[in-house]
């Protein structure tokens, strides 16, 4: 794939399209005389508006594909420390695990409360009736609750085990590393337009098929324009079969929610895996993903569902009974979070390889030379967002990946 000149258009401004702008300005060919790179992304309201802001931002040694783990871990450790990524993206390590227990119903907020327009939640400070610190103490030892753990309580606990070692799980906050990679790759040169990409543009010339450039609609003009392009990288998420519709991509939707704990309550740093049996009558579980983050802010998200992905991002429709249920199902274990206040409820489709396996990385020859394909990361988008960066950058400039075998991952293994 290697040439002199280089326009390089990258469809996507999620964190894989953002991502691979600022790897390839990195790369050591990267030359602003001769390679111009453009992220064009439909949006409205900018980059990460999807999946890749509204994700909790989990970085894990154990994820996977292992091909794209083992660089992408590194490679997030490298560069929060070349860009103060802990208080540029809230980058840290944190305590995984898997949590099992049962849930009761939130008893410290009055009724009524969080109803209505200007309604909060309140705290009546009841805490008669509850264990004695002893008790706790024995319930943690029991359970193997770790004692730093103080935002799940220890009585409703009925198993706790560390899914990795210390130093193998980490996290950023999704949205503002997507910025930030966008923020970096720009100081380099890299131009960000907005617009509504409607076709992958591709020359014929005998039995060769090459990209020519990508046509889109700018937001606030109803005339298409082309744009050339010598590389174009797809990484639209869902969206990506609408431009190349061989894409064996689905979308999965995910809900989640955001709560503030009140004034002065620390959130200890754990990611935690639940297994919840609900209160009332009947077997009724749910298993909700909690994530604490650095500003005490905790993530909460459900399981998904099959909606149809609709015609953009900005189109995302969120079902507030499913937002409600994950608030009911984290208040259930917590007070910390029963008393916090839901600050965003959301939604955003994973894409997904419909085929199992994935994502799909690598330039797409069949179809046509210079197009390159990145999508299907699934719930590991945050995770391997630098892994798949890195591997394009090499492939657009370099001519092939050097840092990883990730021969499995080419859309040839799919379709």
């Amino acid at each position: 794939m290697s040439t002199d000149t280089r326009n390089i258009v990258i469809v996507g401004g999620g964190i894989i399209g953002c991502t691979t702008a600022y790897y390839l300005t990195s790369h050591p060919k990267f030359d602003r005389a001769s390679t111009t790179i453009t992220l064009i992304e439909a949006s409205k309201h900018g980059v990460a508006q999807g999946a890749s802001g509204k994700a909790g931002g989990l970085v894990a040694k154990w994820a996977y594909p292992k091909e794209l783990v083992n660089v992408s871990f590194p490679e997030h450790v490298r560069l929060a420390q070349e860009h103060d990524g802990t208080h540029r993206w809230g980058w840290r390590f944190v305590n995984c695990g898997s949590w099992e227990g049962r849930g009761e119903p939130p008893s410290t907020s009055e009724p009524g409360t969080g109803v209505g327009a200007g309604g909060r939640r309140k705290s009546l400070e009841k805490t008669l009736g509850l264990p004695s610190e002893a008790d706790q103490r024995k319930q943690r030892m029991a359970t193997g609750l770790p004692e730093d753990l103080n935002w799940v309580r220890p009585e409703l606990t009925e198993a706790y085990s560390a899914m990795a070692p210390a130093g193998a799980t980490a996290q950023v906050h999704p949205y503002l590393f997507t910025k930030s990679m966008l923020e970096l790759a720009q100081e380099r040169g890299v131009r960000f337009v907005q617009g509504k990409v409607t076709a992958v543009n591709i020359e014929s010339s005998g039995s060769s098929r090459q990209v020519s450039g990508v046509t889109y609609v700018p937001h606030g003009s109803d005339a298409p324009e082309k744009l050339p392009a010598t590389h174009i990288i797809l990484a639209a998420g869902v969206w990506s079969p609408r431009l190349v519709p061989a894409l064996p991509i689905v979308g999965t939707r995910a809900h989640s929610i955001t709560i503030r704990p009140r004034p002065g309550t620390r959130i200890a740093p754990y990611v935690l895996f639940t297994e919840i049996a609900l209160p009332g009558r009947g077997v009724r579980r749910a298993s909700p993903e909690i994530y604490a983050r650095p500003t005490d802010e905790v993530y909460c998200c459900g399981p998904g569902d099959d909606s149809p992905v609709p015609d953009t991002v900005d189109d995302v429709q969120v079902d507030q009974a499913a937002c409600e249920s994950i608030r009911e199902h984290v208040a259930s274990i917590s007070r910390e979070l029963a008393e916090g206040e839901v600050d965003k409820r959301q939604a955003c489709f994973l894409p997904v390889v419909s085929a199992g396996g994935g994502p799909i990385v690598g330039e797409a020859g069949e179809i046509a030379k210079g197009l390159v394909i990145a999508t299907g990361h699934t719930c590991w988008g945050i995770c391997n967002a630098p892994g798949t960066a890195k591997a394009l950058a090499e492939l657009v400039f370099d001519g092939k990946i050097k840092c990883a075998n990730l021969n499995k991952l080419k859309l040839s293994n799919f379709v």
